[in-house]
């Protein structure tokens, strides 16, 4: 048999070859990085000239709500179409769909989740597995999972739009989706920080607080991080002083401050630390959650698990979950889980190969098939 391909590094001997294949993916990973930088930066730049420009607010706020409603009038009708389709194929009681919220700048790091839904979405559909989840359902079954698409996070930076209003953009979108039952939100990040306008619109949208599990290394309970109050760092703040959540369960945790703690006790937040996950591994992996209130959200910063499996995340903190840590605690979970998020993975730290974006990818599908029903 005669092979007309070979692998990049199959000539080991080859001091060149290794050298010249080395050299071009280290380069291509420079360009992207630098191409990741330069395009997060676009947003600050616009919304600092619209400002110096010194526009009369009677011009730039029409125009500006103008742009706000083309983003939500296309949420709008994809969420319409996709629901047709649903019901088309016999309906669902729920159907988990994707929204992704590309935003990264409320990072206090580096800006690289903003570019990360495409690559998510290219991780669930990759040729390299197939489109059946480990419990049997079937991605490519319209009634498991839809797709509405992005909220255009940075044209809307461009066009000067603030924090506040982008935050309310992102809620409104949430509810849009599910005002087409059976659609429930499975949203892709993103920062952190989108997780707080979509569980308040969750929240308002069922008229009741919900239950949170919440994965992640940090617990994200600064009160205003660096003097943003809608810091990735801070986005369970906003959640529980809103009261938006009953209960915030909080595994993974290994980099914790004073603050954290303090405002865990003040908003009686269950932390599950790494330190003593072996003796909470068996409660945690029986949790039964949502009675009493409107359902159980699920929101998984992939910087949970150890970077041994997922390095491409902005903060690397060693002696995380393992990825079946956390799929036990999922598919164990006795809940209706009317939300969910896969945040924080960042395509500038990523592997050449991607390789945590199809961690992100595997943690989406699978939440996918808890999700619908």
């Amino acid at each position: 048999m005669s092979h007309t391909h070979k692998a990049p590094f199959q000539n080991i001997h080859s001091p060149t070859s290794f050298t010249s294949s080395t050299m071009s993916i280290l380069s291509s990973l420079a360009r992207r990085t630098q191409e990741i930088s330069r395009i997060g930066r676009r947003g600050i730049h616009s919304w600092q000239k619209l400002c110096a420009e010194n526009i009369p607010h009677d011009v730039l706020d029409p125009a500006q709500r103008r742009v706000i409603e083309a983003s939500l009038t296309l949420i709008r009708e994809t969420s319409k179409l996709k629901n047709k389709l649903v019901q088309s194929v016999g309906g669902a009681a729920a159907t988990s769909t994707l929204l992704g919220v590309p935003l990264g700048h409320n990072s206090s790091f580096l800006e690289g989740p903003a570019f990360s839904p495409p690559f998510i979405r290219e991780g669930i559909w990759s040729a390299s597995s197939n489109s059946t989840t480990e419990e049997g359902k079937d991605l490519k079954d319209l009634r498991v999972l839809a797709d509405v698409g992005d909220i255009p996070i940075q044209e809307l930076r461009d066009c000067g739009i603030n924090d506040y209003t982008l935050m309310q953009v992102i809620s409104d979108s949430v509810k849009l989706v599910m005002d087409e039952h059976p659609l429930r939100p499975l949203v892709l990040g993103g920062d952190h920080s989108i997780t707080y306008p979509v569980v308040r619109a969750i929240s308002e949208k069922l008229q009741g607080q919900v239950d949170i599990l919440h994965f992640d290394a940090h617990p994200d309970l600064y009160h205003c991080f660096e003097g943003n109050p809608y810091s990735h760092a801070s986005s369970f703040a906003r959640i529980m002083e809103g009261g938006y959540a009953r209960r915030l369960l909080q595994v993974g945790i290994r980099s914790i401050t004073s603050e954290g703690r303090e405002q865990a006790k003040k908003f009686g937040v269950e932390q599950y630390e790494m330190r003593t996950f072996s003796k909470d591994r068996e409660f945690l992996e029986n949790l039964k959650l949502g009675e009493g209130v409107k359902g159980v959200y699920i929101s998984i910063d992939v910087d949970c698990l150890d970077p041994g499996y997922a390095p491409g995340v902005s903060h690397i903190e060693s002696g995380g979950l393992s990825f079946r840590d956390v799929l036990n605690i999922l598919q164990n979970l006795k809940g209706d889980i009317v939300g969910g998020d896969v945040v924080e993975y960042n395509i500038q730290r990523d592997t050449a190969d991607d390789m945590t974006a199809m961690v992100a990818a595997k943690f989406v599908r699978e939440l996918a098939a808890k999700m619908s029903k």
